[in-house]
């Protein structure tokens, strides 16, 4: 006889959905650092799995000194300052047709 599951008492909360129209979050420096060079690695290494992949671009991601990863944090730096502004542009919009 199968066992049934215990109940924690907790209830379950329903995700609101996302709007579609929200801005995307900004990319981290590292995020960009992986999409200029995730095609290098895999002409490098042929055949690798995907998460090969991704710990070839965490070694290298930690090998680079403050300075090789300057541009990638200000490439970071300016697309949190565009989330921000757009996220901001997105809620005074939002405030607008609530108060109508």
């Amino acid at each position: 006889m199968p066992k049934a599951a215990k109940r924690s008492g907790k209830v379950e909360k329903k995700r609101t959905k996302k709007d579609p129209n929200a801005p995307k979050r900004g990319l981290s420096a590292y995020m960009f650092f992986a999409n200029e060079q995730r095609e290098n690695v895999r002409e490098e290494n042929p055949g690798v799995s995907f998460g090969e992949v991704g710990k070839l671009l965490g070694q290298r991601w930690k090998a680079l000194s403050e300075k090789q990863r300057a541009p990638y944090e200000a490439k970071a730096a300016a697309d949190k300052k565009r989330y921000e502004d757009e996220k901001q542009a997105y809620n005074a919009d939002g405030d607008d047709d609530e108060s109508s």
